[in-house]
Formats: structure tokens, C-alpha cells, sequence
């Protein structure tokens, strides 16, 4: 079920629940100091949600009154707050800062082998498992938009073999499916976006069209394509916001992308699920991107 099928009242009953059971298999813990240690740990992840909570208020109350659905002054006694207050809470951070997440982003770049030639044309040993520095570079643009609209950010590694742990909040991953079996079979619930591989290399396809969307750079020209979306967690109970070009360049373009049009995307799809192809082209000596534009529609899965 979709988090936008469960009624208010039942959101309460089941926060108020997930807490009275923690709450009291805390008191039972016999140890006096794992009881205070597991306190002081869950103390600070209250405080978390809270933030993100007071986070997704904000949010609503600034669309509340951008969409002129009710005054300061209505919506300031629909809360139970003052008008005053009302305008300050709704001038915080920006909303579309929720696209990206309502905490601490954490993205997940994924690391691999690099091996190849040197500039000497000579065969270079394989090295230890590295990130591309086209996703470094990626990472960092995200990390510039994402504290222009008041989120922390910070990035963990994916090991080799692809296993990053998906079921938790604010996280956004990185990571070709080349790189992640475990990211592979989760694309694979796409009906609309699929990645493809043949003897020409990876590429990927639009399933409503028909069309077949191949790296630029494939044919050597400084460009790329990549996949966009928000993709459903493991556990059922969320999503995670997804990058990955055909190549690594091409992920860059998305968050050049984003860059121009997040309010206009969040306006749009706020946390709901989706997916869509970005094209971008890119400075061969800096690597950096120059142009993105979105070349899918938002797709979005049935009933969703």
C-alpha cells in the first residue's frame, strides 16, 4: 500500500505504537549500561525524526499557502498556532528540499577495480577498489545543491559486489547496474526504463516507444544518457532516489538537471515514485557537464 492510501488517524496509531513497543522492550533490558547506552542511542534518532517531521510541516504549510488553499490566519487555527508562528515555520528552508530528503542525505557512490593502460600504452596492474572520479564529481555538484536548500550531505562507499543497504530514509544511490545485482533486479520492476546490455555494450530502452537510447560517448562524442527515478525499498516501507548513466559521466547530468528544475520536479512529483532518461553533454577536459535536458516523460508505475 502506497503511503498516500494510509489515513491520517491510522499514521498516528502506528508511530504511537512503534514507540510504546520500543519503549517497552527498553525498560526490560536487564543491563543497566547497555539500557543507557540504547537510551542515548535512540534518544538521538528521535531527535532525527523529529527534525524530519518538523521538516515535511514546513514543507506543507508553505503549499498550503502558496496554492492559496487557506490564509495565515485559517491555517494558523487549523494548527493551533499563532499567525505569527505560522509565518515563521513557513519561511524556513526552501520545499523542494524534500525531493532530495527531510534529513541527513546520505549518498552511496559505488566503488570498483580500476585497471587498463597507463600513457605509456603499457598494461597498469589492478589497482585496489576505487570510485570513479566521475562520481566523485557527481557527489559533490549533489552535495552543492543539496546545502542550497539547507540538507546535510554526506557519502558512503558501496563495496564491490554491489550489496548497499537500501531500507532506510534520505539515502540516494549511485551505482550502475553493472556494478549492483542487487540494484539490477530492483531496475527490473521498472515497466517503463530498462537497462540492456549486447555485444555493443550497455544501453537503454523506453518499453512505451519502443526506442533504444545508446551512450553518445559510444560513438565518441562528449555526451551521455542516464536513468532517473525513485525506486522502491526492499522492505516495503519507502524509496530511494537513483542515478546511474550508461557511463559514469552521465550522472552528472542529472544533478545538472536537477539543478534547474527541482522546485519545478518536487512541485510535481513530491516523493512519489517515478522514473525518466536525462541526456547530457560534457567538457572533455574537465569532465564537468554543460547541458542536461529530460528526454523520458515522467513515468510513473500503475496506481501509483
Amino acid at each position: 500500500m502506497e503511503a498516500h492510501d494510509v489515513a491520517p488517524a491510522a499514521l498516528r496509531d502506528q508511530l504511537d505504537a512503534a514507540f510504546d513497543v520500543a519503549l517497552s522492550q527498553l525498560k526490560e533490558l536487564p543491563d543497566p549500561l547497555e539500557r543507557a547506552k540504547v537510551a542515548h542511542g535512540l534518544a538521538g534518532r528521535v531527535q532525527d525524526f523529529g527534525n524530519e517531521f518538523q521538516a515535511v510541516r514546513n514543507e506543507a504549510m508553505n503549499e498550503t499557502l502558496r496554492v492559496g488553499r487557506l490564509n495565515s490566519t485559517q491555517l494558523a487555527s487549523e494548527l493551533g498556532i499563532s499567525k505569527g508562528r505560522v509565518s515563521q515555520l513557513a519561511k524556513g528552508a526552501p520545499p523542494e528540499r524534500l525531493f532530495l530528503g527531510s534529513g541527513k542525505v546520505i549518498v552511496a557512490l559505488a566503488e570498483k577495480l580500476e585497471d587498463g593502460n597507463d600513457k605509456d600504452g603499457k598494461k597498469k596492474a589492478i589497482q585496489g577498489p576505487v570510485i570513479a572520479t566521475e562520481d566523485v564529481q557527481t557527489y559533490e555538484r549533489l552535495r552543492e545543491l543539496a546545502e542550497e536548500v539547507g540538507l546535510e550531505v554526506s557519502f558512503e562507499r558501496i563495496p564491490l559486489g554491489g550489496n548497499v543497504r537500501l531500507n532506510r530514509n534520505n539515502l540516494v544511490v549511485i551505482c550502475g547496474p553493472r556494478l549492483s545485482p542487487l540494484i539490477e533486479q530492483i531496475l527490473e520492476g521498472d515497466p517503463h526504463l530498462r537497462f540492456g546490455k549486447d555485444d555493443d555494450g550497455w544501453y537503454l530502452t523506453d518499453r512505451n516507444t519502443g526506442q533504444v537510447y545508446r551512450s553518445p560517448m559510444d560513438r565518441g562524442e562528449n555526451a551521455d544518457i542516464a536513468y532517473f527515478g525513485r525506486l522502491p525499498r526492499p522492505d516495503g516501507k519507502g524509496t530511494f532516489l537513483y542515478v546511474a548513466g550508461i557511463h559514469a559521466r552521465g550522472s552528472g547530468g542529472v544533478v545538472h538537471w536537477l539543478n534547474q528544475e527541482l522546485a519545478t520536479v518536487h512541485r510535481e512529483l513530491k516523493a512519489r515514485r517515478f522514473s525518466t532518461l536525462i541526456s547530457s553533454r560534457f567538457d572533455p577536459e574537465t569532465l564537468e557537464i554543460v547541458a542536461s535536458e529530460q528526454i523520458t516523460p515522467f513515468y510513473r508505475p500503475e496506481g501509483a
